[in-house]
């Protein structure tokens, strides 16, 4: 996919001039996040009722005050909410090329929502049931929408699914992208692939699409936002390659014969490329994992302490933990986009956390409770002091 090369959108001179007035909203959203007494107060309740009452001191209580119920999926739909509508103000209020930029963001919850509208058709699940569960910051036109799972199972079928998907959305491209490349490793019509193709393969295959393209527009954007969104990026495409790596074990993808199909699914960018996803892909178990991963001492660290949890912190738990702090350091330089993207994807931590929370109370597991990861916490252990360990 090309991607028009973006303006760059200034320094401190000229910065201020189109995005200063949405840098200051997403700036003075910071101060939304919950702090350590919150989450002392949160983990101290003993039903969710308890967890309302506290909720009603902080920024969610205006988006809780209408909630029949108070339930872990009730309060993520509203948590949600909450950050799409915000999300969406400020796009309202940008310009290009921070506008596009905002829209890059998007593009991921698209293609999620495709996946689970095409995964719940294959398995005979109900459209209104399967459009609720999408991410509403990936929602298309509800008419797109819904004709995304009237495809019938033939050939002429897959043609009208193929073109609703690849004209109708901004996402498009990527599909494009996936079923040509694959109608070349097949020899088959472009509308054949997805009845071959595992769903989750295909998920892969467009993240990684959307990673490459998105860094390409970062770069053309220049200056500090190339630098720290770019970094960013890269650590996401590594991480992507890790657990479609791991993920693979014990499928097809890890037989010799079908490895060249999995090292397809690893972004063509990040600290791993090309050297360390060429290593990942001559990888068969766990332990030939951690030793393609001695090389690269920031991903031999996480490694390392996903070996030791015994249990207690998986891969994705230390994911959590180095992309928050990432994150939170997005927020200390000034006129670039990637706070945009860091508050977000913090934002959507803090709904994990809050679920986590819930659903502990809920299933009384207190001694779990703890298991989260704090955003700006003073407490987090990357500050120097000793603080909890995070989900």
């Amino acid at each position: 996919m090309s991607t028009p090369k973006a303006k760059n959108p200034g320094g401190m001179s000229t910065f201020n001039i189109l995005h200063g007035f949405s840098e200051a909203i997403i700036r003075g959203m910071r101060s939304s996040f919950l702090s350590d007494s919150d989450y002392h107060h949160l983990t101290q309740c003993e039903t969710l009722e308890d967890v309302r009452l506290n909720l009603s001191e902080t920024d969610y209580a205006d988006a809780l005050q209408d909630s029949p119920s108070i339930t872990p999926a009730e309060l993520q739909k509203a948590a949600v909410e909450k950050l799409v509508t915000e999300f969406q103000y400020v796009r309202t209020q940008s310009v290009e090329p921070l506008s596009k930029f905002l829209d890059f963001i998007t593009f991921e919850y698209m293609i999620e929502n495709v996946m689970l509208l095409l995964k719940g058709t294959l398995s005979g699940r109900d459209i209104n049931e399967l459009i609720a569960q999408c991410h509403p910051l990936g929602m298309f036109r509800e008419s797109t929408m819904r004709s995304i799972p009237t495809f019938e199972s033939n050939a002429r079928g897959y043609m009208d699914l193929y073109q609703t998907v690849l004209v109708d959305t901004p996402v498009g491209p990527y599909f494009s992208m996936f079923l040509q490349e694959s109608a070349e490793k097949l020899g088959g019509e472009a509308y054949s692939i997805i009845a071959e193709v595992e769903i989750e393969i295909i998920k892969s295959s467009l993240i990684k699409f959307w990673l490459e393209d998105f860094h390409q527009y970062v770069l053309s954007c220049e200056g500090e936002t190339a630098v720290l969104m770019g970094e960013l990026l890269a650590v996401r495409a590594d991480t992507n390659a890790i657990n479609i790596t791991l993920n693979s074990f014990g499928t097809p993808l890890n037989e010799p014969a079908m490895r060249a199909d999995r090292s397809k699914l690893y972004p063509a960018i990040g600290h791993l490329y090309p050297a360390g996803t060429h290593l990942l892909n001559e990888v068969s178990d766990e332990e030939s994992l951690g030793r393609a991963l001695e090389l690269f001492p920031q991903y031999c660290g996480i490694w390392n302490v996903h070996n030791a949890g015994g249990g207690e912190k998986s891969i994705d738990d230390a994911f959590y933990e180095r992309d928050v702090q990432m994150l939170e350091l997005a927020f200390e330089g000034q006129f670039h986009f990637s706070c945009f993207y860091a508050y977000v994807k913090l934002k959507e931590q803090e709904i994990r956390n809050l679920v986590w929370i819930s659903e502990c109370i809920l299933q009384q597991q207190k001694e779990e409770i703890n298991k989260f990861v704090p955003v700006f916490s003073q407490h987090a252990p990357w500050r120097g002091k000793k603080g909890g360990q995070g989900r």
